[in-house]
């Protein structure tokens, strides 16, 4: 099962350290991550949204590789990959996989000024070793899919 946590930390760049991070903890297989955006409001107030998953690029790549085959196939490969990376940028861009981007822009909007939102969308962690490496950044929770229990566990974690 898929877990979402959303954190909240004190800068934009500590949420920039804390994806880092999680990318470290993939690595050392201690989270298997499916996706994770920051959230933070600029000088202006405005929401901005930082997110992991470029799905246009990956739509382009993909489209551009079916676009050249079937191209090769009618004999013009260049205008097969231009329609096909073309097709595949714009499915990417109109695809919402992961974090839901309605989520992000709601809890953006909640966000103090310099403050920043990190969300995770795990599949599973070795939740101790996990929590001990965010402890250094003082996140708090702002909203989880887990049950009561385990979200009263998980903020007792890291407060302690």
């Amino acid at each position: 099962m898929t877990h979402l946590v959303v954190l909240g930390l004190d800068s934009r760049e500590d949420a920039e350290r804390v994806v880092q991070l999680t990318d470290e903890l993939a690595k050392q297989q201690l989270l298997q991550r499916e996706d994770a955006a920051i959230a933070y409001k600029d000088a202006k107030g405005k929401v901005r949204i930082q997110q992991t998953m470029n799905l246009t690029a990956a739509g382009a790549a993909g489209g551009a590789l079916w676009g050249t085959l079937i191209g090769l196939i009618f004999l013009n490969p260049l205008a097969g990959m231009v329609v096909g990376a073309a097709t595949g940028a714009i499915s990417g861009k109109l695809t919402d996989i992961g974090v839901s981007d309605q989520l992000i822009k709601e809890i953006g909007q909640e966000l103090q000024e310099g403050h920043a939102a990190v969300f995770l969308l795990a599949r599973s962690a070795t939740v101790d070793r996990v929590i001990e490496a965010l402890k250094p950044y003082s996140p708090t929770i702002l909203q989880t899919n887990l049950t009561r229990e385990r979200e009263e566990e998980l903020i007792q974690a890291l407060q302690s």
